[in-house]
């Protein structure tokens, strides 16, 4: 290298969050035009992408030195920060510095990466240290006028790292810098320490610095306005080696000791063969270890099968092929690490799912009890797991039960050691939305013109488009640009920062498990919301350094399962032989109805459709179904539906093809049969036949045409096909192989699925209970569910604080209500009121209640929520004088804690305090007002429906019920609903004003609506939360896809949908306002109307008898007059007797 000549050392790249615009692929593009030998990176205090860059720059030609800069900490109480940077010369020095980075999150306890001073003095072999500039120590004393202290800190580095310390300057036309470098340069030349020069370069070029500006205030939440805010120089961009030398022409050594730099550091990261710890005592190898684990679990599941499906000598044969591939690969200590954990699980009673992935067509896998579906019987491919023409390492997704997953993960931490064991880090970024949304906030541009601008932005989580091609593609960015002239400078900004990393995170289910600790392999980052420390690495390129990830999923079907088994068993029941045999009829039956509300993968309306069109009456066609209700296969379905209602239908293009394609009629639909046609017809091995998968799925035109010259040859060769017929086979082929659906994965969700039909068909109450129990907090699935259950007839019984446990259950046949599912009370504060109630039994009164609970855990709100979802009526009937006194009740329990607390509460804590608040009775509440107060505290109607006695007046085939709607709606053919609007969400319409959703409620569930903005003008006030309309609704129906759209609302009272009435009858409660009824009644008589009739009262007595009267006039009958007598205080209901 030419001594006039710059090399970079303090580059810092993207993966500095929100500190750095220069990406890797940008540093290599940048490096290879100026022909650059060597580059530094140092980033703030890690080394995510200290393997990704090293590999992009090596593969140029361009050195990578391997380097962090770090926030250091002198552990004070106030503590001080200064900064120093870090290069490792050798592999020593790499692994230190992997050590370092380590230290600075790991050791962070508020989450805030810093080093602690006293690391940089251990273990300095094979390590450089520059100062830190005028950030570093030396030059914060010298900017506190303390020179003698520079000097010493100096000295103290030079000591540390001898020869290998230089005094670093800097120059971005920063105050600072200019004040400490005469001090810096007096203290190196006095101690002959070696100058060095760096440029700390933040983005590629001077153009960039106004975006820089931008991100940097969209990191620190500041905007572009202020004064007083985090900044970089101008200058921070990646000069050249001629402006740098030029910029430090009064100094060239500190020029030459940057060539010097880089000669000294011959180490950079690179990609590692995988590495795994040894399984075993070392009495055996692991793969005879693997072989005898094997041959025992083979053994143990062929004696407990069913049924075997094929002869025994087939699935030794099969064990054996997969072994010696296994061995051959060098994987025997994965499975047997995989094995070992799921087996663990197992024996702790922790839920496992069946399989997932391609690993389920594993007869290893199978018998190790990894997976439990035999792949023989659904010709499952091992070829497709683990390809022996393709080396790439295995890899199993295992789903565990969500709430004990952490458990399996830290019996894995103990076996192989905490500091061998790591989550993997995930990196977000700036989205084309994101990034629009954070442009415009630091430009402070109004809300309005900033979000109407990301919503021109397409809507794709799955695949996000990119912000030039949604400009490109929507032209009303130009109106924008011509309106307001910073529209374009927005997105120019945003352009310019899109894609670049924004904050770290972990990988939701990926763990490594290394052989040593993972700071020799990898460096460690800490994230403050997981238990365990995370990779550097993103998963990509931690598997590249050699780490092996293995998937620790949550599936919350899992529990549901077994919570549902816990209900069963717990009543001394269990399930029949088919729950292991997989050949319930009955389960099936449920199935074809295409009632799988709560079904695992199978309850989407239109997955319910397309089941009942199916009617599926085995695990194959179960198989088959979650295979083509997706994008693309979803068009084959009824040819797939003609092929089972009969035979005729289906069609082979070669009789060899049959024996493949029969499970699914003719119809190609799994991944594993376009490897089996391949085989069957032109020779393939199974090995050969992925790498084909593959390559039709990726659609590299060459490769497909060696492919296709390859399957010519062969169909003609074995078959004696000829070519016409041999391309057409092919062409087929490849149309399924884009889209084809692994059918070991398939499988695996089949067999969840049928077991929780098979649960809700044979034990419907368990299996709803098990399921609210696990979306106990999310009130839309909760609601769906007790409608279900009013559906299947299942009694349920409503929070009761002497009935109801604090999570869902099951007593004798009903499903009991949470009283942890009710708003605002807390799942932990019912669980207490449980305990409470289970040591000193049942509450005796509201008095009783209140002195008996913590008040730390119930508190005025829970008394509130329970006064209003009819908790306490078993206590006190009337919820609005239970509500109206709340206050004395916390106050209470607050008093009856303290005496106890005090030692007042007699001898076994127990004795009544000597007075007792009054609890003064109110007015007791309409059935209209007790349903809208128990919707506040439960989230929807529970105990009844504020239309039920609508419901019962209906005229028959007027109106569609939301539960009818699948069944009966039609394209084009308008249909008329009733229901109380739950919610009404506007939002802004393209082309001016606000179109709406809405949520209508009926008794038979829920139905959302769209509402057009000229609709919504018209009718916005009758559509408000909490009315009770009648509208008539627009029918798009599109596939299996139904949309409505309102046309036209009343009020329900003035809808003319109710059937004529004779007789209205009025179910009071007790306290009932008889003044107030006889008001209305009043007005009854007079009222206009064509249905006249008379008026019952029943009043129930405390006995338990009920009191018919009839009041004396003739009065009106209709809907309108139903409502008014309902809205009177202490009316519970309101029947009708038809004419």
């Amino acid at each position: 290298m030419s001594d006039q000549l710059f090399i970079h050392l303090a580059v810092r790249t993207s993966f500095s969050l929100l500190e750095s615009m220069i990406t890797p692929k940008a540093l290599k593009a940048w490096a290879v035009d100026n022909a650059v030998p060597a580059v530094a990176v140092t980033d703030r205090n890690n080394l995510f992408g200290a393997l990704e860059i090293s590999e992009t720059l090596a593969g140029a030609g361009v050195q990578p030195i391997m380097a962090c800069c770090f926030d250091v900490t002198d552990g004070g109480h106030q503590e001080w920060l200064t900064q120093v940077s870090v290069y490792a010369q050798n592999e020593a020095g790499y692994k230190r510095l992997m050590e370092l980075s380590s230290f600075a999150y790991l050791e962070a306890a508020d989450g805030v990466p810093r080093l602690r001073r006293e690391h940089l003095f251990e273990k300095t072999d094979g390590l450089i240290l520059l100062t830190g500039g005028s950030r570093g120590e030396a030059a914060q004393y010298i900017l506190k006028g303390k020179q003698a202290e520079a000097e010493a800190t100096l000295s103290e580095f030079a000591k540390a790292y001898p020869g290998r310390c230089y005094v670093e300057i800097t120059r971005h036309g920063l105050p600072e810098e200019a004040s400490a470098e005469p001090g810096l340069l007096e203290a190196a030349y006095k101690l002959g320490l070696p100058l060095v020069a760096t440029h700390d370069a933040r983005f590629l070029k001077p153009d960039d610095a106004d975006a820089h500006d931008a991100m940097m205030c969209i990191a620190n939440g500041e905007y572009l306005g202020q004064d007083d805010r985090k900044r970089v120089a101008p200058e921070q961009y990646l000069k050249s080696s001629a402006e740098m030398i030029e910029l430090f022409s009064d100094l060239p050594e500190a020029i030459g000791s940057t060539v010097e730099i880089a000669k000294r550091c011959a180490v950079r990261a690179r990609t590692h063969e995988p590495i795994l710890p040894n399984f075993g005592d070392g009495s055996r190898s692991e793969f005879d270890e693997l072989r005898v684990q094997a041959e025992e679990g083979l053994e143990k599941r062929l004696a407990e099968a069913p049924q075997l499906y094929a002869p025994k000598e087939t699935y030794i044969e099969r064990l054996n092929y997969e072994l010696g591939i296994i061995k051959k690969m060098g994987f025997p200590g994965y499975f047997l690490i995989v094995a070992d954990f799921i087996k663990w699980a197992k024996e702790q009673g922790i839920p496992v799912g069946p399989g997932r992935g391609s690993g389920a067509g594993s007869v290893v896998a199978w018998v190790l009890t990894i997976t439990d579906l035999d792949p023989l019987r659904f010709d499952l491919l091992f070829e497709r797991f683990l390809n022996p023409e393709r080396v790439s390492m295995p890899d199993f997704d295992v789903d565990f039960c969500q709430e004990r997953r952490g458990e399996v993960i830290r019996y894995v931490r103990d076996k192989y050691g905490a500091e061998s064991v790591a989550a993997i880090i995930t990196f977000g970024t700036l989205q084309a939305k994101a990034v629009v949304r954070d442009v415009g906030r630091v430009m402070q541009m109004p809300y309005g013109q900033v979000d109407r601008l990301a919503k021109l932005i397409p809507f794709n989580p799955a695949n996000p488009p990119k912000l030039q091609d949604a400009i490109d593609d929507e032209p009303k960015f130009d109106d924008e640009i011509a309106q307001d002239p910073r529209v374009g400078e927005l997105l120019e900004t945003a352009l310019a920062l899109e894609g670049l990393y924004r904050n770290a995170g972990t990988h939701a289910a990926g763990v490594v498990i290394g052989d040593r600790p993972l700071t020799e392999i990898v460096p460690l980052y800490n994230d403050p919301r997981s238990d365990l420390p995370a990779t550097q690495f993103n998963m990509k390129w931690a598997e590249a350094g050699g780490l092996v990830k293995f998937d620790f999923l949550g599936l919350k079907t899992l529990t549901v399962i077994d919570r549902a088994l816990k209900f069963i068993r717990r009543d001394g029941r269990d399930v029949g032989p088919e729950w292991a045999s997989l050949d319930d009829k009955d389960t099936y039956e449920l199935m074809a109805s295409g009632q799988t509300l709560g079904v695992f993968q199978l309850e989407g309306q239109g997955m319910r459709d397309t089941l009942r069109k199916v009617r599926p009456n085995d695990l194959e066609d179960v198989i088959a179904i979650i295979s083509l209700y997706r994008p693309g296969p979803m068009d084959n379905i009824p040819v797939y539906v003609a092929g089972k209602e009969d035979p005729k239908n289906v069609s082979y293009q070669h009789p060899d093809l049959e024996p493949i394609l029969d499970a699914t009629y003719g119809v190609p639909v799994y991944q594993e049969q376009v490897m089996r046609m391949a085989q069957e017809i032109a020779g393939y091995s199974l090995g050969e036949a992925d790498l084909l998968r593959r390559a039709m799925g990726k659609k590299k035109v060459e490769e497909m045409v060696a492919q296709r010259a390859r399957f010519l040859k062969g169909a003609k060769e074995l078959k004696g096909i000829e070519e016409k017929l041999a391309n057409e086979i092919f062409d087929t082929m490849e149309k399924f192989a884009g889209y084809g659906f692994n059918k070991s994965h398939a499988a695996a969700y089949a067999l969840i699925g049928y077991q929780t039909a098979y649960l809700k068909r044979h034990f419907p109450v368990e299996f709803l209970a098990a399921s609210m129990s696990l979306d106990i907090h999310n009130t839309d699935k909760l609601a769906a569910f007790v409608q279900e259950a009013k559906r299947l007839e299942i009694p349920i019984i409503n929070p009761d604080v002497n009935r109801s446990t604090a999570d869902f259950d099951v007593e004798e046949g009903a499903l009991v209500y949470a009283l942890g599912a009710l708003k605002g009370v807390g799942l932990e504060a019912m669980r207490h009121v449980e305990a409470e109630r289970a040591v000193r039994g049942r509450f005796q009164s509201l008095h009783d209640f209140a002195e008996r609970v913590d008040p730390k855990s119930v508190n005025k709100k829970c008394f509130e929520q329970l006064s209003r979802a009819g908790a306490f009526d078993a206590l006190e009937p009337n919820r609005a004088t239970v509500l109206g006194s709340a206050h004395l009740l916390a106050a209470m329990a607050v008093s009856a804690a303290e005496d106890r607390a005090g030692g007042q509460g007699g001898l076994f804590g127990d004795a009544e305090p000597a007075v007792r608040a009054t609890i003064q009775d109110m007015p007791s509440w309409n059935g209209q007002q007790t349903l809208d107060e128990e919707f506040a505290a439960v989230g929807f109607y529970l105990s009844g429906h504020p239309l039920d006695d609508v419901l019962d007046s209906l005229e028959e085939g007027r109106i569609t019920l939301s539960n009818e709607i699948a069944d009966v709606a039609m394209d084009g053919r308008p249909l008329e609903l009733i229901g109380v609007v739950r919610r009404r969400v506007e939002k802004p319409a393209r082309n001016g004003g606000k179109f709406a959703f809405l949520t209508l409620s009926d008794p038979t569930g829920e139905v959302e609506l769209m509402v057009m903005p000229e609709v919504l003008d018209n009718f916005r006030d009758l559509m408000a939360p909490g009315n009770s309309i009648c509208v008539m609704v627009n029918v798009r129906r599109q596939d299996e896809e139904i949309r409505l759209s309102v046309k036209n609302v009343k009020p329900i009272e003035k809808a003319r949908i109710g059937k004529k009435a004779k007789a209205l009858v009025v179910r009071l409660s007790r306290g009932a306002n008889f003044a107030e009824l006889a008001a209305v009644a009043e007005r009854l008589v007079h009222a206009p109307g064509a249905d006249r009739g008379e008026i019952y009262l029943e009043l129930p007595l405390a006995d338990g008898r009920i009191v018919s009267m009839k009041l004396p006039d003739v009065y009106s009958t209709g809907l309108e007059a139903l409502r008014a007598l309902k809205m009177a205080s202490g009316v519970s209901r309101v029947d009708t007797m038809a004419a």
